[in-house]
């Protein structure tokens, strides 16, 4: 193992439930599983393993001696910018902000060195980093713009991939008011999202003949412009233009019969047209094992499917279910592309 990069956790927000869940992570898998290493502020990581009566954390000069400390303590990798104002578990604070954003660059950066097979994103608060003069909608869009300049093979994303429960859902939008998501619905972007989910499932996970489920907008996919034309105007067109270039996608499916365990059958992943659309039914399969996957970029990004939790930080009580699949899901994608 010493000989291994590791995956990388960025601690996300101090006051959330990210240090617990990464320290109960590397609690569950030190003897098995992927290999991590976190990128966080040793002293906060330290008071948490404390209060969970777990193995002090040991700071790391370099990620290539997370091999040897991995089986007897948590590396963590120190954060560019450190924590300097009081940290409350449950209390968020903007100040802590400067220290969050750091983690995610230190995170990208050694990624696109090489130092680490992928970055796990630990949960942030974005109304928080908001306050602090975070200018993105969330990790995605700011991971895009780490990773601008660096070329990729295939279609450029971001994109937004939830799986879990045996379903994979792909964002046409992710964090937008319905109205906008509507508004806002294109060809264009429903045909890039589909390319780039198809290059996806061949590149990242091993599928040779993808097969995509394209969901509609309206009620039973617009009943042929009765209940909408979207469908008709915008969805199956683009849905016939892929077909034509050899990519095996339905047309609009009404999305209220796509989703059931028949039909998941039938798709390795499904385009869905709205952030709800597609959370709804991966939440209700694996509430808490879901994973978030961003497709397109120079490098591995997962994170859990879940907030800060900061009802609850600081208790003990947080799983970490979907971080543990999230480490899972990084370094199995990191093994397809190498």
């Amino acid at each position: 193992m010493s000989g291994t990069s590791p995956v990388v956790i960025s601690m996300g927000d101090p006051a959330g439930i990210g240090p617990e869940i990464i320290l109960k992570a590397w609690a569950q898998r030190r003897q098995s599983g992927p290999l991590f290493a976190c990128i966080g502020d040793i002293g906060t990581m330290g008071e948490y393993a404390r209060h969970l009566g777990l193995p002090a954390p040991v700071g790391i000069e370099t990620l290539a001696a997370a091999g040897a400390t991995f089986p007897r303590a948590l590396p963590v990798l120190a954060s560019p910018v450190a924590i300097s104002a009081p940290l409350i578990a449950g209390k968020p604070d903007p100040r802590h902000a400067a220290t969050v954003k750091a983690c995610i660059e230190a995170g990208v950066e050694h990624c696109l060195t090489g130092a680490a097979l992928a970055l796990v994103t630990a949960p942030i608060a974005k109304s928080v980093m908001y306050e602090a003069g975070f200018s993105f909608p969330g990790h995605t869009e700011f991971l895009a713009e780490l990773t601008q300049n660096r070329p990729i093979p295939g279609t450029r994303g971001p994109a937004m991939m939830l799986a879990g429960g045996g379903l994979r859902v792909v964002l046409t939008s992710i964090h937008e008011p319905l109205a906008k998501a509507v508004a806002n619905l294109s060809a264009a972007r429903i045909e890039q999202i589909a390319r780039l989910t198809h290059e996806a499932l061949k590149r990242d996970f091993g599928l040779d003949r993808p097969r995509l489920a394209l969901a509609g907008l309206n009620p039973h996919a617009g009943e042929n412009g009765s209940l909408g034309r979207e469908e008709i105007d915008i969805i199956n067109p683009v849905a016939a233009r892929l077909r034509a270039d050899g990519i095996a996608i339905t047309d609009a499916l009404p999305p209220d019969t796509m989703f059931h365990a028949e039909a998941r059958a039938g798709y390795d992943a499904a385009i869905c047209l709205y952030h709800d659309q597609g959370l709804i039914p991966v939440k209700t399969l694996d509430f808490h094992g879901g994973v978030n996957i961003t497709l397109g970029l120079p490098i591995v990004r997962t994170s859990p499917d879940h907030g800060t939790a900061f009802d609850i930080a600081g208790k003990g009580v947080a799983r970490a279910d979907s971080l543990l699949a999230a480490l899972d899901a990084a370094a199995e994608i990191a093994g397809h592309r190498a």
